[in-house]
């Protein structure tokens, strides 16, 4: 059975859009959550688009969420789109 997770964790789902593929954004993506604790996965989608969760402080998944708008400095982001869901219990971060 999961640990509880601690109840100032979130979690969010987001769907970038615009130029992010073969531009290092699920790398850097990688690189930015796991450098604020914050857990999840993040990966490319069949329609071009890159697709993460993200579950930690409010703060940190927020600070993510933020790097997201933009990306690596190739990428060019046109929509960020933000769900909020239910903590998971998600332990590291990868990539898919």
């Amino acid at each position: 059975m999961a640990a509880v997770p601690a109840a100032d964790t979130i979690s969010r789902r987001v769907v970038v859009r615009g130029h992010v593929q073969g531009v290092f954004f699920r790398d850097s993506t990688h690189e930015r959550a796991s450098s604020l604790g914050v857990a999840g996965w993040v990966r490319n989608r069949a329609d071009r688009a890159v697709e993460a969760v993200f579950e930690g402080s409010r703060d940190d998944v927020e600070a993510v969420i933020d790097f997201c708008s933009h990306g690596p400095s190739r990428a060019d982001v046109r929509d960020v789109e933000v769900t909020e869901q239910e903590p998971a219990d998600l332990d590291g971060f990868e990539v898919r």
